[in-house]
């Protein structure tokens, strides 16, 4: 059986990061390829979270920094959505849990050496998903402020999809197939007790009341980026002690947007994770690493500031990491970084920017 070294060796090397991720996030700070430990963290539907980040959530699993780790996800509701189950069955469940989101969340995953102000790196080795997807819209008149068009689609829709983990397209009807693409939904650590989002129960004197997994926010949560895929690195900043990591909202394909509320929601039989402890930087948000790109993100209520927050972070990102002036980091990213609607069906809606690290051919001139 291949060591953790050896796993995360072939993972990396077979997307050209076996020297650890190129051109580190700010200024070659990734470092190279590690592994200690192998964990599996499996999820029996009475160990898993319904909707809720609760940072008061006792760790099913404690790691160290570098260790990889196996985490097998449930379709939303613990596995409650399946092909026998309607749409008024699902419209059911969602009203089951208000205020929570629908997601299945597996975590929290404790590990040791993250304090607030670190930062956890997070490498994505593999993701293998499960045999059944499903999309769907709520009917927008029960839920007239879910989804991007709900006057316009008042009835529920609901589709099942069959999914062959070693093919690269899903059926989607004869003569429509859809790229197989798995990302997880929902990466997130603990709670950031400033989240402004509603707690549990109303609750709204307690900072570390659970908070819904609807809105994406510093800590990552439900931010919908299809760019996180297997290969693919995410930069979270650390709220709570252990970090305490949590996946789930598992997605096999989503076009950017999310527009009618969900993916092709699925499970994954394994998500693979190298969580890194990285006291060496500092962060306010997010930040994605890919092969190609750098991504940075920005959250709000409203689009257009949302896009602002983004373009902000990518601004910052240049200056400090590329040697660039203000404005030439303005310039850069009007004439070369793609600027993408993550989701608008969150609440808190999503955009991420992506830089190509093609743009940078060489060493600065000093």
């Amino acid at each position: 059986m291949p060591t953790a070294a050896s796993r995360v060796a072939l993972a990396l090397a077979s997307i050209g990061l076996a020297g650890g991720l190129v051109g580190g996030l700010t200024g070659d700070l990734s470092r190279p390829a590690f592994a200690g430990k192998h964990h599996v963290l499996k999820a029996p539907p009475d160990d898993v979270a319904w909707g809720w980040l609760d940072p008061k959530e006792k760790p099913r699993l404690t790691i160290e920094s570098g260790d990889t780790v196996s985490i097998e996800t449930l379709m939303h509701a613990k596995d409650q959505i399946h092909k026998d189950v309607s749409m008024e069955q699902i419209d059911a469940l969602r009203k089951a849990n208000p205020g929570g989101g629908p997601h299945s969340l597996t975590g929290p995953i404790f590990v040791n050496g993250a304090q607030p102000g670190d930062v956890l790196e997070i490498r994505i080795l593999k993701i293998v998903p499960k045999k059944v997807g499903t999309n769907f819209n709520l009917p927008g008149k029960d839920f007239p402020t879910i989804g991007a068009l709900p006057a316009e689609f008042p009835e529920g829709f609901v589709k099942y999809f069959d999914i062959d983990p070693r093919a690269k397209t899903i059926p989607f009807k004869p003569g429509i197939a859809v790229p197989l693409r798995p990302f997880p939904g929902t990466l997130a650590v603990g709670i950031d007790p400033d989240d402004p989002s509603p707690r549990k129960g109303g609750v709204k004197d307690d900072k570390m009341a659970p908070v819904s997994s609807l809105r994406p926010w510093k800590n990552g949560s439900n931010m919908d980026i299809n760019e996180l895929t297997a290969g693919s690195t995410i930069f979270i900043p650390v709220f709570l002690p252990g970090g305490l990591i949590w996946t789930g909202d598992s997605h096999c394909a989503q076009g950017n947007g999310e527009v009618n509320l969900t993916a092709i929601e699925c499970s994954f039989e394994e998500i693979e994770l190298q969580p890194i402890v990285r006291k060496d930087i500092k962060l306010t948000w997010p930040r994605i690493e890919t092969p190609t790109h750098y991504i940075m993100v920005g959250f709000d209520e409203d689009l257009n500031k949302a896009f602002n927050n983004a373009l902000n972070e990518t601004i910052d990102f240049l200056v400090a990491s590329k040697g660039l002036t203000k404005y030439e980091a303005y310039s850069l990213a009007s004439v070369a970084a793609d600027c993408r609607v993550s989701q608008v069906v969150d609440v808190r809606k999503g955009i991420h920017c992506m830089v190509p690290k093609s743009l940078f051919t060489g060493k600065p001139a000093k």
